[in-house]
């Protein structure tokens, strides 16, 4: 589906965005429980607006970036208060640069795992070795 027709449509329902962003229905419904995304309730049905369609989009890749529900709500809720975009996107910025810092802990942690797993395994086939046992 393109922009184009996304933004021309008036409702979507669960089942046309489970399917167009590949999440479960239950995924949908804890976003809503949570208060991030508000469809329009017909009865039984939900139906969503482009805006609903948008904002699972951005939480989707707030998930996907590795943010918590709690920093997505915080930047989402931003947008909607005082100081606005402006202070949304300031704080996007620096949410993105604190999991920046966090994935760069992260990679040098598995950097060092790895080098002294290299240490371990070359000190045992030294040890095997001596001992005249094979690997």
């Amino acid at each position: 589906m393109s922009l184009a027709d996304s933004e021309t449509r008036d409702f979507y329902t669960i089942t046309e965005l489970t399917r167009e962003f590949g999440v479960s229905t239950r995924t949908i419904r804890f976003y809503e429980d949570e208060g991030l995304i508000h469809p329009v309730r017909r009865g039984r049905t939900r139906l969503f607006r482009p805006a609903e369609r948008r904002l699972l989009s951005f939480i989707l890749r707030g998930k996907r970036l590795g943010f918590s529900i709690a920093e997505i709500r915080e930047i989402m809720l931003m947008y909607k208060e005082p100081p606005g975009e402006a202070g949304q996107l300031r704080l996007l910025i620096a949410r993105v640069s604190e999991k920046r810092d966090e994935l760069a802990q992260k990679r040098r942690d598995i950097e060092e795992t790895l080098s002294e797993l290299d240490s371990v395994e070359e000190a045992s086939l030294a040890r095997l070795a001596e001992l005249g046992v094979g690997a």
